[in-house]
Formats: C-alpha cells, structure tokens, sequence
C-alpha cells in the first residue's frame, strides 16, 4: 500500500488534467494523493505486520484525511477491503479477492445516488475480475493483481460510454484512473518492481514482511511552504527542480510572477537557497514533520481521553500546527448548537462571522478541507450538537463523514456554494429546536442561484458550450453556461442563465484582484442589464472567482 500510494503521488497531475470541466477546483488526483498520504501516515510506524492492524490503521488515516468526493469514496474502498480482513494476521490471494468485493459495496453504500462510469464502476468491476481470477487454480496475489489492473483499465477505458458527460469533454473518469493507478503500484510492488515511496513511509522487503523481521528507522524530514515572487517563473522546471533536490509530496501552484510551493524534505535550507535564487520570498513557514506527528498523536490520544484535549490544542496552536491553523473559532454558541462552515476568502470570512457562525474552515475550490480538519472544527466548538455547512459540492461527501466520528449530534447542510451558506444560516434561528433549524436551512438554500466567474484552466466542450484555456467563463450552479474572451460578455450571459431579471435581489461578491471600484462598475451595469432586482456588493475576496453572484 506504502508503495501503491507512492505510485500514485507519481501520477497525481495526469490524473488532475483529466477533470470534466475547466474551472480551478481541488483536482481529483491531488485529493486522492492527499487521502492516501494521511492513509499511510498512519501505518509508516508500524513493525506490526497483522494485517488486520495495517488495514485497520490505513483505513482510518484514509478517513480522517479523506479529501474531495473521491478521496470519500477511496477512503470507504480501504474500510470495505479493513473490514473484510479484520482479525487475520495474513491474507491469500482469494481473501484479498473477496476483501474487494466487500470494497465495492462498501463504496456503493458511501453514495446516495450512485453514478455509474465513474470510481464507482472500476472498482466493482476490478472486484469481480479478481473474484474470477479468485477461483482458478494455483492462483497467488501478482496474478490476482495482473487480472485485476487489468479490467481496471479496461473499465476505466469505457468510462466515456458509460457518462455521456466525459465523452463530451473527450476524457475518460478522473478518479477512476486514480484508483487504477493505486492498483498498479501495488501490482508492481508485488511483482518486484521499482517504486519511489515517499521518505515519510518506508520500503519493505517482501520476504522481510512475510517472516515478520522488518525493523525501519523512518525519516520525517521537513515540510517548507513559501510564496515566491519573481519574473517568468517556470513552473514545471520549477516543481522538477525541488523533486530532484530530494523534495517529495511537492506542489508548485501559481503564475510567471508568483507562485506558492509545498514541499517535503530532509534539507529545507537547500530548498529555500534555491528558490531565494529565483526571486523574493515571503509567507515562509517550515515545519518538523516528526514534531507535527507527535503532536497529532497527542491530539489523538487527548480525543481518547488521555489527555485533556484543550490542552493539546492549545499547544498545537502554539508551535504553529498548520491543521489548527486552518480553523478560526468566532463567537461562542448560544445554547447548545453551533454552527461550523467552510469558507474561502476574508471577504467572505467577515460575512459569515456577522452572521454568527461559531467556528470556520479555512478552504473551498483547490483548497478542500479533509474530514479530519472538519472533524477538529466540530470538536472545538463547545456545543453538543453542530450545524455543518460545506459549502462546496466536492466538501459534502467529506462533511458527512464526520457525523461517523464523533460523539456530537452533527447535521450537514449540503450548500454548495457560499451564497447558499449565507442563506442557510440567515434561516438559523436560536429560538427554534435543532430539527426545525435543519428544515428551514435546507429549505433556504433551494431558493438561492449561484454564479461563478472565473477562467479556464484548461480546454473543455460541455453542453455545447466551448472554453479554451485562458476564457472567462461562466458556471450556474456548478454548470458551465458560458465562456469566452469578452469578460463583460460572459458576465451578463450567466446572470441570465440565472433568471437574473425575475429574481429580487443580485449580491455581487468579488473577489482577491478586483478593487471596490471596478466591483461598483460592474454592479451598475448590471442595474442597467436588469432594472428590477436590487444589486448589493460586497467584498468576498475569495481566490481564483473574479465573481461569487447569488440570486434570491
């Protein structure tokens, strides 16, 4: 799994370019990477080689860590092959076969309207190539994994006949393709093949586990994150660079003149020499991974009730933990329900701290929280019962895992943009009883449209509506509804989609890069498009969106 894991690290940019639609979002192969790194965190430590204690522990870092709807869907394949290996020390090939069955029906069961040509099909019909392959004589775990990544990548191959969605965009199902890259890096492992794991987890020999003599001194190293400012920054010279530096898990986001890099590494200076050769730096943060790990242990062990975890946090806080950074906690909860939602941009943070909301999760497109950080929110807020608000089509899957992890009474409100969160606790009432609340809330979000103007990262035709990379583009609730080169254009095109014209009020939020006046401009002309409705603006400074709009 350490090495399967690795594999996909490897791939997790060819798995983010094959993404439906062309809008800046938290890439499929990047939150699924992301799912498994908090996966095999959890088992790079052990000298136990039970295998119903490595599944059990990788399925639950998988869960804590899940990110995006794939990385949901992914952690409950490890909790379905976990729980089919539960209480056996080995496993035969027909037991591993029989543990992928259990996965595909335990990923089935995670989604409330399964969609078929998607993670969902690939893993259900690799389980039953591997159940046929299960059943022949002499059969061992390589060629049990040789049948399986087989039909992996047929299945994933026929994707587009399955979703009519991805032949339109000319691309085959993203985290499909990501659980068939899981499957063969573990196949080459297996069969003996060469595989970078990361320097946080640790190769194991094959012979070594099985005998059960395997002992690792593992190295954690350092994680450096920084912004860098210059002029015609390569990117991709830039990322490989670091990688040959030694710098694992490594991000490079960004533009010619300023990027952000996330980096793992045993030589952080190196790192920070070579990127001060490049430009200025600023926003520099590094942090001991190994210290990081101890910490998140006695977290974890304050949640058992070792600790008393107010304490840890505080202390987590203090030495710089980036996961309890994420999260602002606002006011305190009147009574005993709280309100807990994800939030990107402190335009958008203000809004929701003057409605209230107890606690925030800093993310949002490119940027999703994982169920652990989800979790920590909902703990940290003194209340016994929690409102929480996603706030983002690819955080819902990931927000109702929490309800699974904690003792508190959690109700997810499945808002999918900010603009319904805002809704949704505008409809909150501190007289009313938890169940009332959670009727009105999910009844306000119905009532609200939202518009997203942003530019296209990458070529896409969908619905008849076609964008090349560099176009403005316009999305109604998560539909691509226009594009083009002509942002005024584009603009007016989506509010009319909206039905912006028979709506009440237009709210206008813009976000980081566009000034008040420009944002005030455009208000007025969009008075001028559509008389009747009343237009507000305000100050989202959200990033990536030149425009958040919601229509009431």
């Amino acid at each position: 799994m350490l090495a399967a894991a690795a594999w996909l690290d490897q791939h997790k940019e060819q798995i983010n370019k094959l993404n439906v639609f062309p809008v800046p979002d938290g890439d499929t192969g990047t939150n699924m990477a992301a799912t498994m790194r908090s996966a095999t965190n959890a088992i790079a430590d052990l000298t136990d080689t039970n295998v119903s204690v490595v599944a059990n522990k990788l399925s639950e870092g998988a869960i804590r860590g899940a990110r995006g709807n794939s990385g949901v869907i992914l952690s409950q394949i490890l909790r379905g092959i976990a729980v089919s290996l539960d209480k056996k020390a080995t496993f035969t090939a027909q037991e591993f076969a029989a543990a992928l069955q259990n996965a595909a029906q335990n990923a089935y069961r995670a989604v409330i309207k399964p969609v078929e040509g998607t993670i969902l099909t690939v893993i259900r019909e690799s389980a039953e190539a591997a159940k046929a392959a299960a059943g022949r004589a002499n059969c061992d775990l390589v060629a049990l994994m040789q049948e399986v990544v087989t039909k992996a990548r047929q299945t994933v191959a026929n994707t587009p006949e399955l979703l009519p969605l991805l032949k339109q965009a000319g691309v085959v199902d993203a985290g499909g393709q990501g659980l068939t890259t899981l499957f063969e890096g573990f196949l080459r492992y297996t069969r003996g093949e060469a595989t970078n794991v990361p320097a946080r987890t640790v190769e194991l020999d094959l012979e070594e586990v099985h005998r059960g003599a395997v002992s690792v001194d593992e190295e954690f190293g350092y994680e450096v994150v920084f912004l860098l400012h210059g002029e015609k920054l390569d990117l991709e010279s830039i990322r490989n660079t670091i990688v040959e530096m030694g710098g694992v898990s490594t991000v490079v986001a960004g533009d010619e003149t300023l990027i952000k890099v996330h980096t793992h590494t045993l030589t952080p200076g190196k790192i920070l020499d070579y990127g001060v050769g490049l430009g200025s730096l600023e926003d520099i943060n590094i942090e001991n991974l190994q210290a990081q790990s101890l910490r998140y242990a006695a977290a974890s062990a304050a949640e058992r009730g070792v600790a008393d975890t107010s304490t840890a946090k505080a202390g987590a806080i203090a030495q710089g933990d980036p996961t309890s950074r994420r999260l602002a906690q606002l006011v305190p909860p009147v009574g005993d329900v709280a309100t807990v939602a994800v939030v990107s941009g402190p335009g958008f943070e203000h809004v929701f701290g003057s409605l209230n909301v107890n606690a925030i999760v800093s993310g949002g497109q490119t940027m999703n929280p994982s169920t652990q950080e989800l979790l920590d929110a909902v703990n940290s807020v003194p209340a016994s019962k929690v409102i929480l608000l996603p706030n983002n089509s690819n955080i819902i899957m990931s927000a109702r895992q929490v309800k699974e992890l904690t003792q508190k009474d959690v109700r997810v409100i499945p808002t999918r943009s900010m603009p319904q969160g805002i809704a949704a606790l505008m409809a909150f009432n501190f007289d009313q009883d938890f169940d009332t609340n959670e009727q009105h809330m999910n009844a306000a979000i119905n009532a609200i449209v939202t518009g997203e103007i942003t530019t296209a990262v990458r070529d896409a035709e969908i619905d008849g509506v076609t964008a090349r990379t560099g176009d403005t583009i316009g999305l109604v609730n998560d539909v691509l509804v226009a594009s083009g080169t002509d942002p005024k254009a584009v603009l007016r095109q989506t509010l009319e989609k909206m039905g912006a014209g028979e709506r009440e009020v237009i709210t206008l939020y813009y976000g980081e890069g566009v000034t008040t006046a420009e944002a005030q401009k455009t208000a007025q002309e969009i008075q001028e498009w559509f008389p009747e409705p009343q237009v507000e603006v305000v100050d989202g400074g959200q990033p990536h969106y030149t425009y958040v709009i919601s229509a009431e």
